[in-house]
């Protein structure tokens, strides 16, 4: 079983549905994934102890951005 990140209409949804009150085993149901997942969702997401899906979303986008490696090769190697 493959690990898929969090779309946008997913964290859209969880925002929704954490707003009515539901529980994280409510919501996982809901959107089909492991309940732990959503409640680290919600950690990473919360912003002013609010979980808000967009900024959830650029969140992602800035950790994804500084996990990937730098390679044994790159511009600055080449100069010296």
């Amino acid at each position: 079983m493959g690990y898929t990140h969090f779309s946008i209409t997913e964290r859209s949804k969880l925002e929704l549905l954490l707003k009515m009150r539901w529980s994280t085993r409510a919501i996982a149901k809901e959107l089909g994934r492991h309940h732990a997942s959503i409640a680290r969702e919600i950690k990473r997401g919360r912003f002013n102890q609010e979980y808000v899906a967009r900024s959830a979303q650029q969140g992602d986008h800035q950790r994804r951005a500084y996990s990937v490696p730098v390679g044994k090769y790159n511009l600055e190697s080449a100069k010296d």
